[in-house]
């Protein structure tokens, strides 16, 4: 039995790294995304890094990045078109994974 609790074990610890990591590049790929759309709408300082927290807390409204897409898509207006918006995503989301697993 202790073999199979060993494996158990092992399963479930490699489930929560593998979340946790997903977190991570989520968050990280979400600030990255803002600071993009911050710099596109002519934001610094302190009104920038407030807008970069807004964006990461959007994620939380849904499962999926489409609470993400509609904050930024919403604030940015007509300026930028949805296929760059969602470019964008896409290069934030591969930054952040290659950055998060090089620190891991």
């Amino acid at each position: 039995m202790s073999h199979f609790d060993d494996r158990r074990d092992a399963f479930e610890n490699k489930h929560v790294h593998e979340e946790a990591l997903r977190f991570k590049i989520d968050a990280r790929a979400n600030k990255l995304l803002g600071e993009w759309v911050a710099s596109q709408l002519g934001l610094t300082g302190k009104v920038a890094a407030e807008y970069v927290e807004a964006v990461i807390h959007a994620n939380f409204e849904e499962p999926g990045r489409e609470d993400v897409y509609r904050k930024v898509a919403g604030d940015l207006g007509n300026s930028v078109s949805e296929s760059e918006i969602r470019q964008q995503m896409d290069q934030s989301f591969e930054d952040a994974r290659r950055q998060v697993l090089e620190e891991a």
